[in-house]
């Protein structure tokens, strides 16, 4: 994201000094340090693009949107609409989780003494709140008649909660990880009434809701919190599979992509025992439809809010599954002019200034949907949209190219800047 070594999730910051875009085609330790830190920034970039359309979607086709689009009981859930979303189903998590790898490899540096996060984190986690509330909130509708607290928000919380834990030992750490992570969806019975003692805390913590509901400004909490500070004490505790440290207990690429490869396997097969039986680890049973695709979706319509079990184990096993695919494509591309080199590349490019590109893109398509629907008028209602997912996915593709260019030279303007300030985009 700057000039760092270690990598952040898509919406914070890097914690070091990062290696160059660019591999050697010589085999040697500080190649294949390259590797590893651009097969992170890969996969931020995939998950920014899958985000992209998502809002997209949010912006022009909003008027075929019910409760939410993977609702199997609107008629207006296509397989277009429904994989759309479901795609966007990695972007938090893939977020989350590298923020926890991150804040390790910060502390445990390539180079000199461990050094503690802890000030990073409480930092950049305030910084992140402040953004959710002045900056970004503003760029979805324009005006703050709804404070929304989102990913965003989710994100500088779960850092905070990582900073007041960042001296357990990592063994405990991860037990806890894993007992949010595992334990949340037996908290689902649990609710409170707006006028109950608890309610205020539980929804921050558990259940979606408003925090205000009456008044000139409401506030509403859209990313529960508990399960995210569980998926980010995981990342922390995972941070060392991607070590650097010379002389250090690290792993070897094969290692690790054999490592990464157990833990998608582990993610996958547990979901399809859990969920396939309808164990647990999801409120909602699947039930079969009237044909194959009807039952798929049905087996795949997750919870995000807060994000049940089978949610966390279905995206982060993706996740793993990724990085080991852009590892081996990155070690043995040899060239990085080749035509998978440039995809890479691109997406890491991308992947190297998340928050740059994520408040860019919410103002561009701010500015594109006011626009439109002054020119052509709302032709859906009170909404201006397109008439097919088909325009969305044309959109994107358009918006990807275009928002390359700022976000390239942003990105070497990061890399060579001297500014403290800037680190934080």
């Amino acid at each position: 994201m700057s000039s760092n070594i270690s990598s952040n999730s898509a919406l914070s910051v890097h914690f070091s000094e990062q290696a160059s875009p660019h591999a050697s085609e010589q085999v040697s330790n500080r190649a294949l340090g390259r590797t590893r830190i651009n097969s992170i920034d890969m996969m931020r970039g995939l998950v920014m693009l899958i985000m992209l359309l998502d809002h997209v979607r949010e912006r022009f086709f909003l008027h075929m949107q019910v409760s939410d689009p993977m609702d199997l009981s609107s008629t207006s859930t296509s397989w277009g609409l429904f994989l759309s979303r479901f795609a966007a189903h990695f972007c938090a998590p893939v977020f989350v989780f590298l923020t926890g790898v991150s804040a390790w490899l910060y502390a445990n540096r390539s180079h000199g003494e461990p050094r503690s996060a802890r000030a990073f984190l409480i930092k950049r986690g305030l910084f992140l709140i402040a953004l959710e509330i002045v900056v970004i909130n503003i760029s979805w509708m324009g005006n703050y008649h709804t404070l929304w607290l989102q990913v965003i928000w989710v994100i500088g919380l779960s850092m905070l909660t990582l900073a007041a834990l960042i001296n357990l030992p990592r063994a405990w750490m991860a037990l806890l990880g894993f007992a949010i992570v595992f334990g949340h969806n037996l908290l689902t019975p649990i609710g409170f009434q707006p006028s109950e003692w608890a309610y205020s805390l539980w929804t921050l913590l558990h259940d979606r809701g408003y925090l205000v509901s009456e008044g000139a400004l409401k506030i509403k909490v859209s990313y529960p919190a508990l399960p995210w500070m569980g998926v980010i004490l995981l990342g922390y505790v995972t941070g060392p599979i991607f070590s650097q440290k010379p002389n250090a207990n690290s792993l070897e690429p094969l290692q690790r992509q054999q490592t990464l490869l157990q833990l998608g396997i582990s993610c996958w097969g547990l979901f399809a025992v859990l969920r396939g039986f309808n164990l647990y680890g999801e409120t909602l049973p699947w039930q079969a439809g009237a044909h194959l695709g009807e039952t798929l979706m049905s087996v795949f319509n997750l919870t995000k809010y807060p994000p049940s079990l089978s949610f966390l184990l279905v995206t982060l096993g993706g996740m793993f599954f990724s990085l080991v695919a852009f590892e081996r494509y990155f070690a043995s591309s040899g060239k990085v002019g080749g035509r998978l080199a440039r995809v890479g590349h691109g997406l890491s490019v991308f992947g190297s200034v998340p928050m740059f590109f994520y408040i860019l893109h919410l103002y561009v398509l701010l500015l594109l949907y006011r626009l439109a629907k002054f020119i052509f008028g709302a032709n859906h209602g009170e909404y201006f949209g397109v008439n097919s997912m088909g325009w969305i996915w044309f959109i994107t593709g358009v918006l990807v190219i275009a928002l390359y260019y700022p976000v390239k030279w942003f990105s070497e303007y990061k890399k060579h800047s001297t500014q403290a300030w800037i680190k934080y985009l």
